[in-house]
């Protein structure tokens, strides 16, 4: 994770196109501006950073089922809970489930847990929509950098 930038997702560890899931792994740094506030002398991941990381692994499914010809993004969090604190140097396990996908809409289910114990869980929903100009380039170069492209199979080799 690197929080300052948004960048939550480290690697995609499994990938399954046809039964729309996928498993994430995402290792919360050590030290964090972010921890500094929240809070001082008793650092903590905040809620919303959590909720973007389930975002960001549902996007990360939903651009793979799509072959990345829409962009996902998020409109809506429901049911929503929080069971556990997450604090520095955790190593999460991301997961998201494609609910639906249609009518440029998807929903996903997603929860992260850590060393099995299960720490948050949401509903998410995304508009699909085509890419603003210049951001399907970064978008494909950091689903490379995390292994998205090759499980994908979307052309994950290095480019040239």
């Amino acid at each position: 994770m690197r929080l300052e930038y948004f960048e939550m997702i480290d690697a995609v560890v499994r990938l399954d196109r046809t039964a729309g899931t996928i498993e994430a792994l995402a290792k919360v740094p050590a030290e964090s501006p972010v921890f500094e506030g929240h809070f001082p002398g008793h650092p903590l991941v905040p809620g919303v950073l959590l909720t973007e990381t389930m975002a960001q692994a549902s996007g990360y499914l939903i651009l793979a089922h799509l072959g990345f010809a829409r962009m996902p993004f998020l409109t809506g969090v429901d049911k929503a809970r929080f069971r556990s604190f997450v604090g520095p140097g955790a190593t999460l396990t991301v997961s998201a489930t494609l609910e639906h996908d249609g009518s440029g809409y998807a929903v996903t289910k997603a929860a992260i847990s850590h060393e099995g114990k299960a720490l948050c869980d949401a509903e998410l929903r995304f508009r699909t929509m085509p890419f603003p100009d210049g951001l399907d380039a970064p978008m494909r170069e950091r689903a490379r950098a995390i292994g998205l492209l090759e499980l994908a199979g979307l052309g994950g080799g290095t480019s040239a």
